[in-house]
């Protein structure tokens, strides 16, 4: 078995998910594509021997929608060589999209990859994409369907989690996005 490494990490700042957020005026095709560019300039990457973009997107539709992984790609000016595909899979899209490009490596099918996830809450808001889940109570309550709000004080309660944790941690994350948006 092929060994993937993974060789940066890079990813965008946070902001609130609705028309007054911080980040509502960049679209979300811009939040991709200035990651991908940030990759290739921080690795110094010639992208003609990249093998495929893989991005999650839990909503791909409006403007995250078309297949955003290929567009991104198109507006980094990325070589005209370089796939891009889309992953949905909920709240798990973007580690969802790292798996699978790290997947592409092991089984040899490609050597280069690169896998994320993009997600503009403040243009495309939760549940855009309609569906059963959260809009037809006989399936909500059928599957157990908890808003995302409510779980995530579940699990803190559940697993001891204070809000002075959850909110140490997301000052660091925060603190590796500074270098993604520049320019």
């Amino acid at each position: 078995m092929i060994d993937a490494y993974i060789f940066d990490a890079i990813r965008t700042p946070r902001g609130i998910g609705k028309r007054t957020g911080s980040l509502h005026q960049l679209a979300p095709i811009k939040l991709a594509s200035k990651t991908l560019k940030k990759i290739e300039e921080r690795n110094q990457l010639d992208t003609s021997y990249l093998d495929d973009v893989v991005l999650g997107c839990v909503h791909p539709v409006f403007e995250q929608g078309s297949d955003i992984a290929r567009l991104a790609v198109l507006d980094a000016d990325y070589n005209q060589s370089v796939p891009g595909t889309q992953v949905d899979r909920f709240c798990a899209s973007g580690l969802e999209a790292c798996n699978i490009a790290a997947a592409q490596v092991i089984s040899g099918q490609s050597d280069l990859t690169i896998g994320g996830g993009v997600e503009s809450m403040s243009r495309v808001p939760l549940g855009s994409a309609g569906g059963a889940w959260m809009a037809d109570p006989s399936i909500a309550f059928k599957t157990y369907f908890v808003p995302q709000g409510i779980s995530a004080d579940l699990l803190a309660t559940k697993y001891g989690y204070s809000r002075d944790d959850v909110d140490l941690y997301a000052v660091n994350s925060q603190k590796k996005s500074k270098y993604c948006l520049e320019k």
